[in-house]
């Protein structure tokens, strides 16, 4: 007996001391316990309602999964309070719950996440979304859906997609609404765009309230509004706006997933909601389509049959609360499986001070905290709304939404949003096994009924209605005052500019009502660089006038198309050129003129070249033939030449020269007739680059840009500018020069510089124009005004009416103002450059085929080497032997090699006779001496 209760002892200590044989066993318990808070009457609390239920009971018949131990979940109804919520969920820490699904809301979890961390009981909420609710901050609390930091993304990229730059939030002033409204604020700002106003309002406001709002928003000029809202206040909104008219043409109204929510619970909602939300967007949580979302699709009619609730429509959190639980179940599973117990302890620091019913000594520890939490982090499975994990930042892969569109009786969805491919009108799924591509180009939509039942994009802004005027700073200027000044007698804004202004307004679609506000005393052109700052401060709304578009302006507001080119450009005084006993020589350049010569000389001796061998008129001795050589080739000139050509190479090479000779002769005639017939005018600075190199003094015009380019970007020193005032000013201190007290040029913008130029003709621009810009009208940063003003002005260009109106004001009257090169108007060689070419390799292609021809002829007519007293061996003698033979005369070479084939041929036959003699005797003898012995 006593080995048997040894063995007994044994047994019971290798069971429950979890330390046998290195293993860590626990043992499970029978039952777990976790809570869930929630609004029941909510849309997402009846749903999740029924969906928890659903989940718990398929995790406790899925023997896989916690391995007999029972899930129990305990829900409790925080009917719509957050101190309710926040009671329950302290009740919850009193027993021995594990986890808690929950809260519904955010501000509920910040509160219940500080309680969560100290006593270690992990919070897993779907619906609770705010963004602020980091894990560095509360390590115990899992948003298992997509916070709004993704949702306020998909909403910036929606903005972005439909070209509108400014908003207004329209939320609830909590936590979640501040919060997911500050997100939407960085995500807008990443795409340059912007809340131009945030509407906050009360968490329990009323309809007089959201009337008073909603009046005081319809004031302002933007005209898309994002709707971030409980649920329960969220239809009131539509349902004033809609009474206020706003749920019409011209509006855009952007809702969150608090809107599906509603549309996919309660449909087919009243006609007056849905005509209250005709022509939203509304986003949702996507959920990918599989097997077990269909299966849970399929049921859903009878879990809601089940729990006596009519026709409850199946929304987006009730897929996240079902994988929510699953999520749980697996979690606790590992926790046992790695050895956890489920054990609670007291908190030592909760203690009820004295004479307090408050039992805080109930609230315990759960001790397992730790490692539940592991678990939860190092979750990886798949459920209805797809993957489940956590990345570092314990947020869910793949964020996505569905982009619905209120239309008629119901929506229908215009396209997707996801992290990994942005908008799309197919599903995220099928694009994650593609190449990203994040271009513009690549983002899309399907087509939208906005509100009004109208397919075509609303502008986005309006003019207010609330009298406001657009406040226009216009320049009084003090010089050139056919551009923009004031008149003094009506005090209104008139010129060149004021009318492209009034003529772009008027083809706008809407009416604009503005008034100008002059900018200067009218004494002295205004600082054109306080102008545009004092525009992009807020101080007006806009600027038209003369304004040159610098990169220092663009930089804080917006111009619009230019209306006008402009640009900096060198005026200088010039005088007339007399012509001088050698003004023959100045329509070549001097390099032309040599290498004109030297072709002369080249061609020439080409000729020669070829011609000498069969040619008399190019024989005879050397300082015959050099003399020949230049009078032929420069007589060409004159088409005078007397030698004529006999070989076809030859007179390749001259006809080919004798058209480069017609051409150059045609273009010296007509410079040199330009020369001595038109005025010639001449100055010593021909453009900036001798302006700078001069050291004198220049001249600009007060209020503009130029002063600044010079100093800040050539690195003129403010000694040498000097400020001009007026045309007249120019007119002198130009005259006077800088050795007079004037200057030795003025830097000016081309329209102001050819309005001068036409009354004062003893000045011309000099050199070319070394910037480029254009005059536009400035806007304040992000003005929707500005593009469609740019619009405007292509439209005036496009129909001539710009053209017009710079007629009107800037008719040609006295001298021409055109541009007058001041550079020398001298021919230069890169102008004929590619008929010295031609050529040049016609001569050397003919000099090629002469010597194939020649060494051909050597190697046939060529004298024998043993005629010659120079050594054979020698190359220097073969090169003598050839260059003899090419000055010798064809017909000489010809000639004697055929006497030398003569005397060849006598000689052999010479030889042939010898020969033949020879053996004849040899015979004849032989045969003697044969006949004698015969007679003998």
């Amino acid at each position: 007996m006593n080995a048997i209760a040894l063995w007994v002892l044994l047994v019971l200590w290798f069971v429950f001391s979890g330390n046998a044989m290195g293993l860590n066993i626990s043992p499970r318990p029978s039952v777990v316990n976790v809570g869930a808070i929630f609004s029941f009457k909510s849309p997402i609390g009846s749903v999740e309602k029924i969906a928890i239920k659903a989940a718990e009971k398929d995790v406790n018949a899925d023997s896989s999964v916690l391995n007999g131990t029972k899930l129990v979940i305990t829900m409790q109804d925080a009917a719509g309070s957050y101190f309710v919520a926040i009671v329950e969920a302290l009740q919850f820490m009193e027993t021995d719950t594990v986890a808690i699904i929950g809260p519904q809301t955010s501000v509920t979890a910040h509160v219940i996440s500080h309680v969560a961390n100290e006593l270690q009981v992990p919070l897993l909420s779907f619906a609770a979304k705010d963004p602020t609710l980091n894990s560095l901050q509360y390590p115990f609390f899992f948003q298992t859906a997509p916070n709004d930091q993704f949702e306020m993304t998909a909403i910036a990229d929606v903005v972005d997609y439909f070209q509108y730059r400014e908003v207004i939030a329209i939320y609830v002033d909590d936590d979640n609404g501040r919060n997911g409204v500050s997100a939407l604020g960085v995500k807008l700002a990443e795409r340059r765009c912007k809340i131009s106003y945030k509407a906050a309002l009360p968490p329990q406001a009323t309809r007089s309230e959201i009337l008073d709002l909603l009046v005081k928003v319809a004031l302002l000029e933007s005209r898309v509004y994002v709707v971030h809202m409980r649920i329960d206040l969220g239809p009131l909104i539509f349902s004033v706006a809609h009474y206020l008219g706003m749920i019409s043409e011209g509006y855009v109204w952007i809702a969150t997933d608090w809107l599906s929510t509603i549309l996919d619970t309660f449909s087919p909602l009243d006609s007056d909601t849905m005509a209250s939300l005709q022509g939203v967007l509304v986003m949702r949580q996507h959920t990918p389509e599989s097997g077990k979302k269909s299966a849970f699709i399929s049921r859903w009619k009878e879990l809601v049959r089940e729990e006596g609730l009519g026709s409850l429509g199946l929304n987006s959190y009730g897929y996240y609360a079902y994988d929510t639980v699953w999520l749980i179940a697996r979690a606790i599973d590992a926790f046992f499986k790695s050895g956890g117990t489920i054990s609670f302890s007291n908190d030592p620091r909760l203690q009820d001070a004295k004479g307090s019913n408050l039992h805080l000594e109930a609230l315990s520890i759960f001790d397992g905290g730790k490692l539940l939490l592991s678990k939860l982090l190092q979750a990886d499975m798949t459920g209805l709304t797809g993957p489940i994990r956590f990345d570092s930042n314990r947020h869910l892969p793949r964020p996505a939404y569905d982009i619905l569109n209120v239309a008629g009786t119901g929506y229908r969805r215009i396209g997707y949003w996801s992290n990994y491919s942005g908008l799309s009108v197919v599903p995220p799924e099928q694009l994650y096994s593609k190449p990203l591509n994040e271009s513009k180009f690549n983002q899309k939509l399907s087509n939208v009924i906005w509100p009004g039942e109208t397919l075509s994009k609303p502008r986005g802004w309006v003019f207010p209605n609330n009298g406001k005027l657009l406040r226009i700073t216009v320049p009084f200027r003090a010089s050139y005052q056919m551009f923009v000044t004031q008149d003094k007698s009506t005090q209104i804004m008139r010129g060149y500019c004021i009318d492209v202004f009034v003529a772009a307004v008027n083809l706008l679609p809407y009416a604009v009502p503005y008034v100008f506000i002059p900018f200067g005393d009218g004494k002295t052109n205004p600082d054109y660089n306080q102008l545009v700052k004092m525009v992009a401060m807020n101080e007006f709304d806009a600027a038209v006038g003369d304004i040159a578009i610098v990169t220092n302006r663009a930089k804080i507001v917006d111009f619009t198309q230019p209306y006008i080119e402009s640009g900096l450009v060198v005026v200088a005084p010039v005088k007339r050129k007399d012509t001088s006993a050698w003004a023959f020589l100045r329509p070549f350049t001097f390099q032309m003129w040599c290498v004109t010569g030297a072709f002369f000389v080249i061609v020439g001796a080409v000729v020669w070249i070829l011609e000498h061998r069969i040619n008399d008129e190019f024989r005879g001795p050397p300082r015959k033939q050099f003399i020949t050589i230049l009078w032929f080739s420069f007589s060409t000139m004159f088409f005078s030449h007397r030698e004529n050509t006999l070989s076809t190479l030859g007179r390749f090479v001259l006809l080919i020269w004798l058209f480069v000779v017609l051409i150059i002769n045609s273009s010296y005639t007509a410079s040199l007739t330009s020369i001595l017939t038109v005025q010639q005018l001449s100055s010593p600075i021909k453009g900036i680059e001798t302006l700078l190199a001069s050291g004198d003094r220049i001249g600009y015009q007060v209020g503009s840009y130029a002063a600044n380019y010079l100093n800040e970007e050539l690195g003129v020193p403010w000694s040498r500018l000097v400020p001009l005032d007026s045309a007249q000013a120019y007119a002198k201190a130009l005259t006077d020069g800088p050795n007079n007290g004037g200057v030795a040029a003025v830097v000016d913008e081309l329209p102001y510089v050819d309005l001068f130029l036409s009354q004062y003709c003893k000045f011309k621009i000099a050199g070319k124009q070394f910037t480029k810009s254009g005059w536009g009208f400035v806007f304040q940063r992000d003005s929707p005004l500005a593009v469609d003003m740019s619009t405007a002005i292509l439209k005036l260009s496009e129909s001539g009416d710009l053209q017009r109106i710079h007629d009107k004001w800037f008719a040609r009257l006295g001298c021409s103002s055109q541009d007058t090169d001041i550079e020398s108007n001298q021919l230069r060689l890169r102008s004929f450059w590619g008929l010295f070419l031609i050529c040049a390799v016609a001569s050397l292609v003919a000099l090629a085929v002469f010597l194939l021809h020649m060494l051909y002829q050597f190697s046939r007519y060529g004298p024998p080497m043993n005629e010659l007293a120079r050594p054979q061996s020698s190359p220097s003698g073969r090169i003598q032997t050839f260059l003899w033979f090419m000055d010798e005369r064809e017909e000489s070479s010809r000639g004697r090699s055929k006497r030398t084939h003569t005397e060849d041929s006598s000689i052999g036959n010479s030889t042939r006779e010898q020969a033949s003699q020879g053996r004849s005797k040899t015979t004849h003898t032989g045969d003697t001496s044969i006949g004698n012995n015969i007679s003998q």
